[in-house]
């Protein structure tokens, strides 16, 4: 049996001496005093864990504390280096690369100096542990201004999580025909993680659907008569050409003393069925007293989960909703789906927050079926802005271990949201608010038998780069491939 060795060994082999001369490789200082605690690197990645394909965790000191920065990193094999240049630690891919490999189920030691004041302290070692399961190599997401109170040039992104390539997929000014109006991008989403299906939604001006179907691109108005309004959040079934929706009127109330800032809320929703081949809506549920919204599939696509609101009190039903929204709260259940004929059967409740006065949003389910994500706040449907948001998961077998613990993942009094999972089901990713409080930025926890490790944020070639884009990351998804299409080749479907 041949043993694999991963490309970036070859290319270290054969390139290491080129590389040594341009990478700057500091000695490690010779005298020093013990700081006898962790460094306060940025981003924070002590005794994290990672996919042994991650690109480079490159990291700084405050540069406004210390003047120099050498980090000393040993793999189990004894292969070691130094980097260094000012406050800023940056591997070279390749050696990166290199390390992950001979690190492998192990882990990577990593010692680090800090020059303050004229002097160098040395932090107590940290180790990097690198999990035998890879991280899919895709992720996409769109970028936009934090508060949403206004925007300008938006785009869907996608990176590449083993480098630091990023593209466009789309951007919502190549095909704006009223500038006055403007166009928002949404809501992109892919079926198995594979993008030869997939969707994005257009808003305001030239609005519509950008779907992909088996690699061809069309533009439908998914607005029927008897729909609230176009879809959102979309699901894909895992098999078949057919998308869940939620239909929404939704508003949003901006804050001028609640720590929260924005509150969005939906007036109305209902959940729908589009059908690609057929150009078809379907209704699955319109209950007309209450709000149905974030359907996902099960991997077997035989049951269809959602959030549904519980009615308010009578006292409050004929209140304006901004005054009652603190008190809107959403279950989680499903429906289970007949794929011969697309009909839904009866709702079942399966997790009910709202008695333990909580409310669930966007559930994501594991790949192998076996346990259940979701966002969890005291109320509402938008906990991205709701500083006690937390990421929470369930077990959906008997197999399962009962006492899942999501604590390395989760921030303290910060919001997270928008839980997902690799296509392994051993990375759980999220979208959270804890650098700052207000942009929102993509973190990944190692999950494994109901236990998730330390969340760390997704690297940068420049480790100060999260701080100098003035953008959040929305809703970001994993994808196993890229987008193969660029904006140019979907502003042909709005001509």
């Amino acid at each position: 049996m041949k043993r694999y060795i991963h490309p970036y060994t070859l290319l270290l082999a054969g390139a290491l001496l080129l590389l040594s001369s341009c990478v700057n490789h500091p000695d490690v200082p010779s005298t020093y005093s013990e700081a006898k605690c962790l460094p306060a690197i940025y981003p924070d990645y002590c005794n994290v864990t990672v996919p042994y394909n991650i690109a480079s965790l490159n990291f700084m000191l405050p540069s406004g504390e210390y003047e120099e920065c050498v980090a000393r990193l040993t793999t189990p094999d004894g292969q070691q280096q130094t980097y260094g240049k000012g406050v800023k630690v940056q591997i070279p891919e390749p050696e990166w690369h290199a390390m992950l490999d001979a690190s492998k189920g192990k882990s990577i030691k990593v010692e680090v100096w800090g020059k303050k004041e004229g002097k160098w302290l040395f932090f107590t070692p940290f180790e990097i542990h690198v999990a035998p399961e890879p991280i899919d190599e895709y992720l996409s997401y769109r970028l936009i201004e934090p508060t949403y109170v206004a925007w300008s040039f938006m785009e869907i992104a996608q990176r590449n999580l083993t480098s630091f390539e990023e593209t466009q997929v789309f951007n919502n000014e190549i095909t704006s025909n009223d500038r006055k109006i403007g166009q928002c991008i949404n809501c992109h989403s892919y079926q198995n993680y594979k993008t030869d299906n997939m969707l994005f939604h257009v808003r305001l001006s030239n609005s519509g659907t950008v779907i992909v179907n088996d690699g061809k691109i069309k533009k439908v108005d998914l607005k029927r008569d008897n729909t609230i309004s176009s879809g959102v959040y979309p699901a894909w079934h895992p098999t078949a050409k057919l998308i869940a929706f939620s239909t929404n009127k939704t508003r949003q109330a901006f804050h001028t003393v609640n720590p929260n800032k924005i509150e969005v809320y939906d007036l109305a929703s209902d959940l729908i069925l589009y059908d690609v081949e057929t150009d078809s809506v379907s209704i699955i549920s319109n209950d007309p007293d209450l709000l149905e919204v974030y359907p996902t599939w099960s991997p077997d696509g035989q049951y269809l989960y959602y959030c549904k609101s519980v009615p308010l009190p009578e006292e409050l039903r004929d209140k304006d909703i901004r005054s009652t929204y603190p008190k809107v709260q959403y279950n989680l259940y499903r429906r289970p789906f007949n794929l011969a004929q697309h009909s839904f059967g009866e709702e079942e409740l399966v997790y009910d927050a709202a008695s333990s006065n909580k409310s669930v949003t966007l559930p994501r389910i594991s790949p192998d079926g076996r346990y259940l994500l979701f966002a969890e706040g005291q109320y509402g449907c938008f906990h991205i802005r709701h500083n006690d948001a937390d990421i929470v998961c369930m077990p959906l077998d008997e197999q399962a271990p009962s006492d899942i613990d999501l604590t390395k993942l989760n921030s303290d009094g910060f919001p997270d949201s928008y839980p997902t999972w690799s296509s392994n089901g051993h990375w759980i990713m999220c979208a959270s608010r804890r650098d700052d409080g207000n942009f929102c930025r993509v973190y990944f926890a190692y999950f494994n038998n109901g236990k998730a490790e330390k969340a760390f944020l997704m690297p940068q070639e420049d480790p100060e780069q999260n701080t100098f884009l003035l953008k959040s990351y929305n809703r970001p998804e994993f994808m196993v491939e890229p987008v193969r299409f660029n904006a140019n080749d979907f502003k042909q479907v709005f001509q």
